[in-house]
């Protein structure tokens, strides 16, 4: 998967670490923002109580 992303972005190899750093941190950004509180009603260990 790696090396398809290395091989599809265009420029030299600074422009495509450069890219895969940006699109690295919009991945991060998008599952903190969106995915991971769409899911976190759904998971077990929010229901802790002190005993």
């Amino acid at each position: 998967m790696y090396a398809l992303l290395w091989r599809a972005l265009p420029g030299p190899a600074w422009v495509r670490v450069i890219l895969l750093v940006l699109l690295a941190a919009a991945v991060v950004l998008v599952c903190f923002e969106w995915v991971f509180p769409a899911i976190a009603d759904y998971m077990p260990f929010n229901e802790q109580t002190v005993g």
